[in-house]
């Protein structure tokens, strides 16, 4: 506040008319803007959106309804809890099934659709979606056990649950991948760009991921669209699986969908800072050290660090961080 300002005087200050901000050339120029000059609206002009708030409250009901002593109500019982999980669940199903008709309406493929049909058929993606809940939960409750094998500062399940930031992204990856491959590929990059933003960890909703699944401290980590990994795979803070180059087509635009991000097997440990870039695939049971840049295959049991490959030593390499051959040592 100026110091010639005396706070109670602003209560005396008069009301400025809107013509001394020039108000109405701001508003014209904005339009101009955005009809003319540098239009960011759909081309068919869509104006009904899906909510971002919305999508929050989808995800934490659903988040309470897969774990619901961790997330739900805090006074549930063994008497409570299933009519609490039903309610919560109906309640974010009819939210996400109004999220995904909206979603729907961005596709070139629904494009005609009129507004009954794609109710309709918003409502059997959500009801689909709500039947593979149980899946998902099991594939997330494989990436807690992950976590509490692999890191030794682990507790307990429940600190796992509530504390680490890579279960954190993937309950949200989870999710959103299932919505992706139903189809809805916008509400699913909404749910991962969400948790993006609270962890750090960036998953394409496209990108595979097998069960068993640890991000260990998380901060920096990039999986790819086209990425897939294996089971029992885990990654330390900072890993990239990402593309190696980006073709263009004759508009200039860079090509869509295309198999560009790397393949883990199964098994496979990927320290921090590595980076593996393009088609490539890291063969079952292999080390990738720390601060590794890596753009071709490497065949099953490889372990790799800073300036060499050693084949067929996956099964013999220290994976707890300690060791030259892992990239934490020399």
């Amino acid at each position: 506040m100026p110091r010639d300002i005396a706070p109670d005087s602003l209560n005396d200050a008069p009301l400025q008319d809107s013509r001394e901000w020039g108000l109405s050339r701001i508003v014209a120029e904005l339009r101009e803007s955005r009809e003319e000059l540098h239009r960011t609206r759909h081309p068919l002009g869509i104006r009904e959106l899906p909510s971002r708030d919305a999508i929050l409250k989808i995800v934490n009901g659903l988040r309470s309804a897969l774990f619901p002593t961790h997330y739900g109500a805090p006074d549930l019982t063994d008497e409570s809890v299933d009519y609490y999980v039903g309610q919560t669940l109906e309640n974010t199903l009819r939210l996400l099934h109004e999220q995904i008709r909206r979603a729907l309406r961005f596709l070139p493929e629904y494009r005609d659709t009129n507004d009954s049909q794609l109710n309709t058929l918003a409502f059997g993606i959500a009801r689909e979606f709500g039947a593979q809940l149980p899946a998902i939960r099991a594939l997330l409750v494989s990436d807690i056990k992950a976590a509490f094998t692999g890191d030794p500062a682990a507790q307990h399940i429940t600190e796992i649950l509530l504390c680490y930031p890579g279960v954190w992204a993937m309950t949200h990856h989870r999710l959103a991948h299932a919505l992706h491959k139903l189809g809805v590929p916008l509400l699913a990059r909404f749910i991962n760009e969400i948790a993006h933003s609270l962890t750090g960890i960036d998953i394409h909703p496209g990108a595979t991921i097998g069960p068993s699944f640890f991000i260990d401290h998380g901060t920096g980590v990039v999986i790819g669209e086209t990425a897939v990994i294996g089971e029992r795979v885990r990654v330390y803070q900072a890993v990239t699986l990402g593309a190696k180059s980006f073709p263009s087509g004759n508009d200039g635009v860079l090509v869509k969908g295309n198999a560009r991000h790397p393949i883990v097997e199964d098994d496979v440990v990927i320290y921090a800072g590595a980076t593996i870039l393009g088609r490539v695939t890291i063969g079952k049971g292999s080390v990738i050290g720390g601060n590794v840049w890596l753009t071709h295959s490497v065949p099953p049991g490889s372990n790799v660090s800073q300036g060499k490959v050693r084949e067929g030593a996956g099964a013999d390499a220290p994976r707890n961080g300690v060791g030259g051959d892992n990239g934490h040592g020399a």
